[in-house]
């Protein structure tokens, strides 16, 4: 089915989303080891006319002449606002891929998808970031027995060779580096790991989610504290802060005189810590939530539905040929 057709039933896919950058490297808090290998790939950037150009290599090396980074590392480890202060910094805007909007039940189309979007980010002269690639940039199937087996090889190659060709800077976020494929290791100029924080950039994690001169605080806050008694990654400090402000907002009392106090950010951590729990749970614990499902049926099930819309499309095509003529 063509593109316009599925447009009219479904409505234009949003395939990346833009961002205006505002985070700057001053919002990053990061091991230093990690934020050095930024700062160096920053450099690099920054000399890509002096290497192509004056230098004379973009007439021996006709592809990758652009930057692409791989940021690996667990989920909360600011690989998504590095991204972003990267753009800042580069003073260009940030074009947000995700998987799922990507992903297509036509068989072909998540590879045109790929190729579309690094035109988008051409014209726009936009960093590319795409965020969770462990699903787009997948290992490929070696044995070859089901049609979403094809389609999956078909659009990693296809993200290979726009890799090779792109001029600009494109960005892969990894939770399980291990999961891509080999290919592209020679491809990405810079493979940067995201460490879990230590204590002490830790506390300036939790203090960095604060307002410095609007959220109250109580004096008995003590984020040093905080930051020894949970070694959680950034993203979950966020969460804690955030469930610590609603806890507080709910005492009772007017509104002006509430404060943060430290038993709100324990209670918000040690919700985060009960949500991770009941989600363990229901991802691992097989009486709770059943057998993974199974890649063949999701196949079949794309098939059977392209067939319905199909069959949908030309009865309305025959309809309208049918009014034309009354």
């Amino acid at each position: 089915m063509s593109d316009s057709l599925r447009d009219l039933f479904f409505g234009r896919r949003q395939l990346v989303e833009t961002v205006a950058p505002r985070r700057t490297f001053a919002d990053v808090v990061l091991p230093p080891a990690t934020l050095e290998a930024i700062r160096h790939a920053l450099a690099l950037i920054r000399k890509q006319n002096l290497i192509f150009e004056q230098w004379g290599l973009a007439e021996r090396h006709g592809g990758g002449l652009g930057l692409a980074f791989h940021f690996a590392g667990p989920p909360g480890t600011g690989k998504t606002i590095a991204a972003e202060a990267i753009a800042t910094t580069l003073g260009r805007k940030l074009l947000v891929v995700r998987y799922a909007e990507l992903e297509s039940r036509w068989a072909g189309q998540t590879a045109k998808h790929v190729a579309a979007v690094f035109r988008e980010a051409v014209e726009s002269g936009a960093v590319l970031f795409f965020d969770e690639a462990d699903a787009i940039a997948a290992r490929r199937f070696t044995n070859l027995s089901q049609g979403y087996e094809r389609d999956s090889n078909a659009t990693v190659a296809v993200l290979l060779n726009e890799l090779e060709r792109f001029p600009g800077v494109v960005i892969f976020a990894t939770n399980l580096a291990t999961n891509i494929d080999p290919a592209f290791e020679r491809r990405i100029r810079h493979h940067i790991r995201f460490e879990m924080p230590g204590p002490v950039e830790r506390e300036r994690i939790w203090r960095a989610q604060l307002h410095a001169t609007k959220t109250p605080l109580a004096e008995d806050v003590n984020f040093t504290e905080l930051a020894e008694r949970f070694p959680r990654s950034g993203g979950d400090i966020k969460n804690a802060v955030l469930k610590a402000a609603q806890i507080a907002t709910l005492e009772p009392g007017p509104d002006e005189a509430k404060r943060i106090e430290q038993r709100h950010f324990l209670r918000g951590m040690e919700g985060v810590e009960a949500a991770e729990h009941v989600m363990s749970q229901s991802l691992f614990d097989g009486r709770e939530a059943g057998p993974p499902p199974d890649p063949s049926l999701r196949a079949r099930d794309r098939v059977l539905f392209t067939i319905a819309l199909t069959a949908l499309a030309v009865a309305l095509v025959a309809l309208g040929v049918a009014l034309a003529h009354r």
